[in-house]
């Protein structure tokens, strides 16, 4: 009689241990209450505001700097930056209130960019100086076009970059 009780008692055990192992299992098996996940956010694209303030305005004063230092190489670079930086724009932003960017900033920057393409090239303050004043009045012109009359460019009467020395380098 004793041996009876013996495997009662053992398949208890077994019993016991078989479900605290399924148990273990289903635990490990079913599917967990995750907290979801947030919809990404939305991809940042700045606004045509963003990239003249950011890549165009920088680069105008820096031309205008390069070309008061006597820095004619690197007022050539700035002004290859500039055109550059006009192109950029008009890929991330192709239209402005409907009209394309990239035409209307050819319309009014292609005559000052080749006029002030010629005063670096032969070295002549006077006509840069002419030249990048066209440039500013057909940026103001631009944003009178486009109800930003507000936003008015001008020609710097002094200027600096606490970080670049625009001293004329070898060229």
């Amino acid at each position: 009689m004793h041996r009876p009780k013996l495997r009662h008692g053992l398949r208890l055990t077994v019993t016991a241990a078989g479900l605290a192992g399924l148990a273990s299992l289903i635990a490990i098996a079913a599917p967990r209450a995750e907290t979801p996940t947030p919809a990404p956010a939305p991809a940042y694209l700045p606004t045509v505001s963003d990239l003249m303030i950011a890549t165009i305005q920088p680069r105008h004063l820096r031309l205008w700097i390069a070309g008061h230092s006597g820095n004619w190489a690197f007022s050539a670079y700035e002004l290859g930056n500039l055109k550059g930086a006009f192109n950029r724009v008009s890929r991330a932003q192709p239209l402005v209130e409907g009209n394309s960017f990239a035409d209307m900033t050819t319309a009014v920057t292609q005559q000052p960019f080749d006029e002030l393409a010629q005063a670096i090239k032969q070295k002549d303050i006077g006509r840069f100086e002419r030249s990048y004043a066209d440039l500013t009045a057909a940026c103001n012109s631009c944003h009178q076009a486009l109800n930003r009359a507000a936003v008015v460019i001008k020609v710097p009467q002094t200027a600096g970059v606490a970080d670049q020395d625009f001293t004329p380098g070898t060229e």
